[in-house]
């Protein structure tokens, strides 16, 4: 993945639309007196509600707030405007280094329902953290997006399985017009240079419709926050005449590459039946690094076996070889439909949508030490791949009944087919050679290729129906309620249901309040398939291999594996809301969250030798959802735009905090300390961000302050976890843009100004690893920025 200086220049001649310097949570428009006059469409179906009249805490995030980050990843722009929202970084942690896991209010990737213009996205073929599998959020072109609503709220009776913390809505551009953009940023540190161009063009279809076309590409290059391992050092003073590389494995972001795409369309076919489709799509590929295999404490390698005389790896990797784990994946999202009114009550949507994600991975710079002198040097894994075809016929009933409003009746129903595929790899990334006998290492070494037994094709399919009810039977108070019943062929059935009321007994000022059930269901993924991972003691320093198994899995039930079951919550929400004609507007939430049966990975097992292991895993583990937590948090919101000194003013500042307890569990599942402290301390309690911004003529400028509190770090070991804890850390990140001629802009800025890095983490000083690479921020410093715009 190469991009060439003349490359780079091709970029540069695109534009950007003008990023101007506005509030994170509820920026408003120059004009506008308050942003909570915004039309929203996630949380309710009365199609006039604005983000003031929400039931429940809505957040909007106009376009230009969404690309006022140098990231063009979509799940680091929400890290960056939303507290209760965190992703991380994850390097060299297998496909997660590509495929990011993000959380809302602390709860697991999962548990957030994904829309794209109100319809459910898909999943990630990617199992992440404790086996979540959420849909992937970079997926999505950035310069494609009209606003994004954040529901902070369980709406699982409205929108069916994984809205146990709430549902992220993605808008897509609809209007005609023209935007191009192109930006090159680099970490002070001298690495990671990242390009990035994109442009969007959209047309009128007469006057009945438009069309408009998004298109983006990404490269960046990788990062290394790397010292010399140790034992690395000790091998080169050992051995004086080879050159061990320094440092011998690479810890930071991967070497990426993604090219992105969308497209939005309606054309009015009669009065009353408009035709719709619209779309995403996206291909990449990425490479990072494993850790490094020292020739003198990898035996798995480097012993002598009686398979092959006078055979040694030492003749193929003298210094030892550190893996490099390559991955190609793909997402395409189609949705279609008719949607209209017939007379003035009733409304009706009836829409189709297939959605796909593919990921092949690949291994370079590494054997099969079990096939000795057969074995090649790089390997082809294997593919996962999820699809998922939804159809939905959804109505709205507007019936009169002489109150302030009609009452709102929304129902439908959904047929729901997800599917889960395996495709296995090479059969020497899977093989168990002569040389496993004798003590060495089978597979590909570094992570395993899927082998038969390994490979299959898993469905599930669901069938649902819903009703939603919104009445304001006085001007002063909004009342809701809603259930869905859905039906799961792996499982069974389920009910949810929801309760919300509104009250504004002075005009601007607002309390609300929600209570509801909720329940995700386990994926095909999570309930048939295995995966085996190799990591590095840091104790010992040698090589492990470890088995995630099927709940299913014999070898699994042994050890106290149960069926899986969905997850169940229980949500409750209350809060103030307020808006004025000043420009000063805000909101307070509280929340709790009980989530019963709740989804993770079981301990690991240590393998006892009397039990037949031909894949030699030191030890094994299993999807289970045995233990109970409840997480309770606040969200508080304040945004002030005003006129001041011929410009405009916009400040905003939103705090999060957020506990998470586990309540119960089994002896499986909660066996020490080691599972609540992931669950409760993983993850920062206290989040905040304070945005002021300035816009005077075509000058624009933006500062904003992100804070993290303190948060525990968890590392994986043969024997088990280890743990550190890590303090608060604020960052700063800065912007200045100029817009002229009314359509060209250049922006300039800096993300971490001040190139504030966390404490060290020393349980993995071992490896080389300086920073936690499961940091809820970017650990590798500050990073500028400079992005040229055109749009008309």
């Amino acid at each position: 993945m190469k991009f060439t200086t003349a490359g780079a220049l091709v970029a540069l001649t695109f534009a950007c639309a003008p990023v101007m310097a506005q509030t994170v949570e509820q920026a408003p428009a120059p004009d506008a007196a308050d942003a909570g006059d915004a039309i929203v469409v996630t949380g309710t179906r009365e199609r006039s509600r604005t983000q003031f009249e929400t039931i429940a805490p809505v957040d909007v995030l106009p376009a230009a707030i969404v690309k006022s980050s140098v990231s063009g990843d979509l799940t680091d722009n929400l890290a960056q405007l939303l507290p209760s929202f965190n992703v991380q970084r994850l390097p060299a942690a297998d496909g997660q280094a590509f495929v990011r896991p993000a959380t809302l209010r602390g709860l697991s990737s999962d548990q957030t329902l994904v829309l794209v213009n109100g319809k459910r996205y898909h999943r990630s073929a990617l199992l992440g953290t404790r086996g979540a599998q959420a849909p992937d959020l970079a997926s999505i072109p950035t310069l494609a997006i009209k606003r994004i609503e954040v529901l902070r709220d369980g709406a699982s009776a409205q929108y069916g399985s994984d809205a146990i913390a709430g549902v992220i809505n993605i808008i897509l551009e609809d209007q005609p017009g023209m935007e191009a953009f192109a930006q090159f940023s680099q970490y002070y540190e001298g690495d990671g240079e990242e390009y990035r161009g994109g442009a969007r063009g959209g047309v009128p279809l007469g006057d009945r419709g438009s069309i408009v076309f998004t298109a983006q590409y990404d490269h960046s290059d990788a990062t290394s926050r790397t010292r010399q391992r140790p034992d690395a050092i000790a091998f080169q003073d050992a051995n004086p005449n080879l050159v061990v590389p320094n440092p011998v494995q690479r810890w930071g972001q991967p070497d990426e590459e993604r090219i992105r795409g969308a497209i939005d369309a309606r054309y009015e076919l009669a009065e009353g039946a408009t035709l719709y489709a619209f779309g995403t799509t996206q291909s990449g590929e990425g490479v990072t690094d494993f850790n490094w295999r020292n020739p003198v404490g990898t035996g798995s390698v480097y012993n002598p076996s009686s398979a092959f005389p006078g055979f040694s790896f030492n003749t193929l990797y003298p210094v030892g070889f550190t893996p490099r784990f390559g991955t190609r994946f793909s997402d395409l999202q189609a949705n279609g439909g008719v949607r209209g009114d017939i007379g003035e009550n009733f409304s009706y949507d009836l829409s189709g949508s297939f959605g796909r994600s593919r990921i092949a991975y690949e291994m370079s710079e590494s054997l099969n030490a079990s096939l000795g002198p057969d074995s090649p040097t790089s390997f082809y894994i294997g593919e996962l791949e999820q699809r998922e075809f939804n159809l939905n016929a959804d109505f709205v009933y507007r019936l009169p009944v002489g109150t302030a409003e009609p009452i709102n009746i929304a129902f439908g129903g959904e047929r729901r087919r997800e599917t889960y595929q395996v495709s296995e790899g090479d059969p020497a990334s899977y093989a168990i050679g002569p040389g496993a006998a004798t003590g060495l290492a089978p597979n590909s070494n570094g992570f395993p290729g899927f082998s038969p037994d390994i490979a299959g094709t898993f469905a599930q399919t669901s069938y649902a129906g819903y009703v939603d009810v919104e009445w304001q039977p006085v001007t002063i108070l909004t009342l809701g309620a809603a259930g869905r019943y859905e039906d799961f062929s792996a499982f069974g059935d389920t009910f949810n249901y929801k309760l919300s009321a509104r009250l504004e007994p002075v005009r601007g000022i607002a309390v609300r309040g929600t209570y509801s059930t909720g329940f995700r269901a386990p994926t095909p993924a999570q309930l048939n398939t295995r995966q085996t991972t190799q990591g590095l003691d840091t104790t010992t320093l040698t090589i492990f291999n470890q088995g995630r198994l099927s709940p299913s899995d014999p070898l699994a039930i042994a050890f106290g594996a149960k069926p899986l079951t969905p997850e169940e919550s229980t949500s409750a929400t209350a809060g103030l809301t307020f808006q004025t004609g000043i420009g000063f507007s805000g909101s307070i939430d509280l929340y709790q969250i009980d989530v019963d049966d709740r989804f993770s990975q079981s301990r690991t097992f240590a393998v006892p030798a009397s039990v037949p292991n031909p894949q030699r895993f030191t030890s094994i583990s299993y999807f289970t959802n045995d233990f109970d937590t409840r997480t309770r948090g606040i969200d508080a919101v304040l945004s002030y735009t005003h006129p001041l000194a011929g410009g405009r003013v916009n400040a905003s500042i939103a705090y999060n905090y957020n506990q998470t307890e586990v309540r119960s569990g089994t002896t499986a599942a909660i066996p020490n300390e080691t599972q609540r402290r992931v669950f409760e301390d993983r993850l920062p309690q206290h989040n905040g961000t304070a945005t002021l911004g300035y816009d005077i003529g075509g000058l624009s400028l933006l500062v904003r302050g992100r804070y993290y509190g303190s948060w525990t770090d968890v590392s994986g070991n043969a024997t088990g976890e280890l743990f550190q804890d890590f303090g608060g850390i604020a960052l700063f990140d800065v912007a200045a843009s100029y817009r002229f001629d009314d359509h060209f802009t250049i922006r300039v800025g800096a993300e971490n100004v001040f190139d504030t890095y966390p404490d060290e983490a020393t349980n993995q000083a071992v490896r080389g690893l300086i920073y936690s690479r499961n940091a809820p921020y970017d650990t590798d410093g500050g990073q500028y920025y400079v992005r040229l715009g055109v749009n008309f």
